[in-house]
């Protein structure tokens, strides 16, 4: 008799079955030993699309809404069929007496598998090969460790509930609101919230209005100290005329050993921050390269939310750093490691931080990829300082009192490199260099102050500049922000934010932009055109990311136990049938925005490029035609500056006239009233701008 082990990937197959050296090759398998070892190719199966449960739900109408099926339906996924029927028939043999399932040892792991187990309709025993890295050690000890299949039934139950809770909530959603405004809008359970989060961050970008500010400036001679920042110039010249040419004292002098311990280990998506951050990889490049790099078993298992080791690694771990030592690209990790500082039990629930494997010792790196090169590297890098021993430094603090007004001056002097000097090195080592980090002071040491030193005939000077804009979201902050979303909600329950698993944020950015939401500029992830108007007109609820995480917390309780998979898709179904049932009718000012059909709002004059009519909507005032992308928000930087709403009647004249005549404007430096002239100025592309006109001067 023979026992059928299914992996999750052909490379996982291999390694499994020369660990057990199942060496004979069939189709879409090996075979010796006592063994079978297939696998599956990623999902051999998916859920079925609403036509084949009724052929009518090809075409989207309001009517069928909202279409939740009695009993799901799964088809062979596109070219998998060949390798579906392998694996059910392997499954079926007379002569495999049980099945292991050595799928990734994840919920999606579980999922794939059982899958397949059902749609063969085998009842034969399950047991689970549950293994965090594929090195051959890994595999044996695994082997010799196989547990209950049973034991993962909360898993699977847990995976099946995620699948159809986004199919019933994606689907329909997406049905509705592409029926209300003729065209397909794509939205999704986690997908949605994640692109309101990049609508937010234009909008406030949009909304912003900069003012500039002043800071009054001595010098000292070795040193310069600042007074606080004044949003009024003429204040600020008032300081500088009076100390300008005086004496300063220092009043007061604080100094502080502070220490800066060494960064966790990674995660997934810390992982995938980081090498946005650091290497310009996307999450989903990042995903790929560690997946490679757990299937050469050279690290251990990805998809992970923990950033600790247990209590049983600790040995491993002090072996892997001193074998990591022998390397000539790691020989000046000098120091006593610090094992103690990555262990943590009650931290590591299924699956442990990212770190290397024994098998880096005999890898020449540079024959790997150059992407997964560079990841192994960050990795490593990371478990060489968060074993490091802590950095230390001085912080001095002085304060300087001149003609009445006080003065600051910081300084940082290092007392001793620690982890950071591992980490400068490999920084340095970078062929592109990271940006500087804006929390991090530069380390500039000051000379010996005591208080009552006196410092003569100082030199005041103001120093002026501008409030910036938040900046524009990168996947780096848009991963932090999916992982702690509803944090603002729920600051003390942890388990109750994020969006999504660190297994599936990449995969939803990868659909935002393939849906055409969303695209990247360079390292920005910006929203597009579409995905604004899209979060516009869709419900609080569908974007809301404290109700996602909610979910997402209920999924993990189905895991455990706490929850059953009916209850939480009773809810999902509830939430579904509410958004259908409230949403029958688009919103007029948003309809032309997706399908160039003109509202009923009144014509407030031509559009300025196209010639078409400007109507007013709820947030603006647009162009009636799709193809040009003229609009003058109410809410825009200009307006909101001025403490001045954009009426109809102004939209009116600067249509017709190209100017009008306002009264009522607010002074962002003085704060005074005052009335001008507002010139329309169109730069042909995006958003309408504007400018100040005075009688008897030129337009500003």
């Amino acid at each position: 008799m023979n026992k059928l082990i299914l992996a999750e990937k052909p490379s996982a197959a291999r390694s499994i079955a020369a660990v057990l050296n199942a060496n004979e090759r069939g189709g879409g398998f090996f075979m010796g030993s006592g063994y079978i070892v297939s696998y599956c190719a990623g999902h051999l199966l998916e859920l079925a699309t609403p036509e084949k449960y009724d052929e009518s739900y090809a075409k989207w109408r309001y009517a069928d809404l909202p279409i939740i099926p009695e009993v799901w339906k799964h088809i062979p996924a596109q070219g998998k069929a060949a390798q579906l029927e392998v694996v059910r028939g392997l499954m079926n043999r007379a002569d495999v007496e049980c099945v292991i399932n050595a799928c990734d040892a994840g919920r999606e792991g579980e999922h794939i598998f059982r899958l397949v187990y059902e749609y063969a309709k085998c009842s034969k025993p399950i047991k689970r090969l549950w293994i965090l890295s594929m090195e051959d050690a890994a595999i044996k000890t695994g082997m010799d460790n196989l547990r209950d299949g049973a034991e993962y039934d909360n898993l699977y139950i847990a995976a099946s509930c995620r699948e159809h809770a986004d199919w019933i909530v994606g689907l329909n959603a997406t049905r509705l609101f592409s029926i209300l405004y003729g065209t397909t809008l794509n939205t999704g359970r986690v997908q949605s919230p994640t692109l309101a989060m990049l609508v937010k961050r234009e909008s406030d970008i949009d909304r912003f209005a900069s003012k500039p500010f002043y800071i009054p400036i001595i010098d000292c001679g070795s040193f310069t100290a600042a007074s606080e920042r004044v949003e009024d110039g003429d204040e600020a010249e008032s300081v500088r005329v009076a100390c300008d040419g005086n004496q300063a004292h220092v009043s007061s002098v604080e100094q502080q050993q502070r220490p800066v311990a060494p960064p966790k280990l990674y995660d997934l998506t810390t992982l995938q921050r980081e090498a946005n951050r650091l290497l310009g990889f996307t999450a989903q490049q990042t995903l790929d390269y560690v997946q490679s790099l757990y299937e050469k078993k050279l690290l251990t298992y990805p998809r992970t939310d923990s950033r600790y080791l247990t209590g049983d690694m600790r040995d491993t771990a002090a072996a892997l750093i001193a074998l990591l030592r022998q390397k000539p690209e790691y020989s000046n990790a000098d120091f006593t490691p610090d094992i103690d500082r990555l262990i943590d039990d009650k931290q590591v629930t299924d699956h442990h931080a990212i770190i290397p494997t024994t098998e880096v010792g005999r890898t020449d790196f540079s024959a790997l990829p150059a992407g997964e090169r560079e990841v192994l590297r960050l990795v490593i890098n990371r478990l060489l300082c968060a074993v490091a021993p802590v950095h230390t430094y001085e912080a001095v603090v002085a304060v300087l009192e001149c003609s009445g007004y006080s003065f600051v001056v910081k300084g940082k002097t290092v007392t001793t490199d620690g982890w950071k000097a591992f980490d400068a090195a490999y920084k340095a080592s970078l062929k592109v260099k990271p940006d500087t980090d804006e929390d991090e002071a530069p380390d500039t040491a000051l000379p010996g102050l005591y208080k009552g030193q006196v410092f003569g005939n100082v030199t005041a000077t103001v120093k002026e500049g501008k409030t910036t804009p938040p900046k524009r979201l990168t996947e780096d902050t848009v991963l932090s922000g999916m992982e702690n979303a509803g944090a603002e909600e729920m600051p003390d329950d942890l388990e109750r934010r994020g969006l999504g698993t660190p297994a599936t944020r990449a995969a939803i950015i990868e659909k935002l932009i393939k849906a055409g939401l969303a695209e990247r500029q360079r390292k920005n992830l910006v929203p597009t055109e579409k995905g604004r108007n899209l979060i516009a007109v869709l419900p609080d609820a569908l974007t809301s990311p404290k109700l996602t995480a909610e979910w997402e917390h209920r999924l993990k309780q189905v895991e455990r136990g706490g929850l059953s998979g009916d209850a939480f898709i009773a809810d999902i179904e509830a939430f579904t049938k509410a958004i259908i049932s409230d949403n029958s009718t688009p919103k007029p000012e948003y309809t032309k925005l997706f399908t160039g059909k003109q509202s009923d709002n009144p014509t407030l004059g031509n559009c300025p490029r196209c010639g078409s009519p400007v109507r007013e909507g709820a947030k603006g005032y647009f162009c009636d035609s799709r193809a040009c992308s003229f609009k003058m928000w109410k809410e825009s930087r200009f307006w909101t500056a001025k403490k001045k709403p954009l009426t109809a009647e102004i939209v009116t004249s600067l249509l017709s006239v190209g100017s009008a005549a306002v009264k009522g404007l607010r002074s962002e430096k003085s704060g005074k009233l005052y009335d001008a002239i507002i010139v329309l100025y169109d730069a042909g592309t995006g958003n309408a701008n504007y400018k100040l006109a005075f009688e008897g001067r030129a337009a500003k």
